[in-house]
């Protein structure tokens, strides 16, 4: 049983290997139980892996993002068990709703309230479409890709909405498109791909761009180099998300179930 191997390690080491704390990941194995049991209310054959091991095998896959033959094998079960295994976790989590991401309109609840919000996009690959070549183009990299769109408060780091599209559209569109609701008074932080933003929100804060006969002066500079020293918060986020090597690596999966 590898859960009881992983069970003595210290929180830290637990974190790396799983990419969740112990307290979420025991949150889980609470939900996943009582899905189980309203699931299988009669008695029948007993599954092969425990629930902690089934959450165990899941993370390993989101992480890792190995085949789902390695993992039967790591497991001892067959491939098609290990894959109808992770696919009920997810959906089992995602029915749940306790990690789910508040909405759009999120930032205009009262009990939010938001001094600084951060706005950014990454990019994932994903396998070339074989039905239509219009699904999504190639990137100026020439790659095929996804794009996600986060919302991340300054002062808690929280993610509070995502954005998805195909990589061929622009970060300032997708945003528009987004149609993110944000008070007024909360300031939205960007960087340069975002020009424009301000006859959308106007307490809005972009770096200065330079240009040929335009360079930027001592004081545009210091500025730029405050807003990133705030925007660098989204790159975490990011980057925290992307800990995940299915949402870093090339997306393998159906892109329905990307969101």
């Amino acid at each position: 049983m590898k859960y009881e191997k992983i069970a003595e390690y210290s929180n830290t080491k637990f974190r790396r290997i799983t990419g969740v704390k112990r307290a979420t990941f025991d949150k889980m194995v609470e939900i996943l139980r009582k899905g189980y049991e309203e699931k299988h209310r009669r008695r029948g054959r007993r599954p092969k892996l425990s629930i902690e091991d089934l959450l165990l095998a899941t993370l390993e896959y989101l992480r890792e993002y190995r085949t789902y033959a390695h993992i039967a094998a790591s497991y001892g079960i067959a491939e098609s068990n290990i894959y109808r295994g992770i696919k009920w976790v997810e959906d089992t989590l995602i029915r749940d709703g306790t990690f789910s991401l508040p909405g759009r309109k999120a930032p205009l609840k009262r009990d939010m309230e938001y001094e600084v919000v951060l706005v950014d996009a990454t990019e994932s690959p994903i396998e070339r479409s074989q039905k239509s070549k219009s699904d999504t183009i190639p990137e100026r990299i020439k790659r095929y890709t996804l794009k996600t769109q986060l919302l991340v408060s300054l002062q808690t780091g929280e993610i509070i909405a995502l954005a998805f599209s195909n990589g061929k559209k622009h970060d300032f569109q997708l945003f528009k498109d987004s149609r993110f609701h944000v008070k007024a008074k909360t300031e939205l932080e960007a960087d340069t791909g975002y020009q424009g933003l301000a006859q959308i929100h106007a307490n809005s804060l972009l770096p200065k761009k330079r240009s040929k006969n335009h360079p930027l002066t001592k004081q545009e500079r210091k500025d730029n180099r405050e807003i990133s020293r705030k925007r660098i918060f989204v790159e975490h986020a990011i980057r925290f998300v992307k800990r995940f090597r299915i949402l870093s690596e090339r997306y393998r999966n159906r892109r329905k179930r990307f969101a």
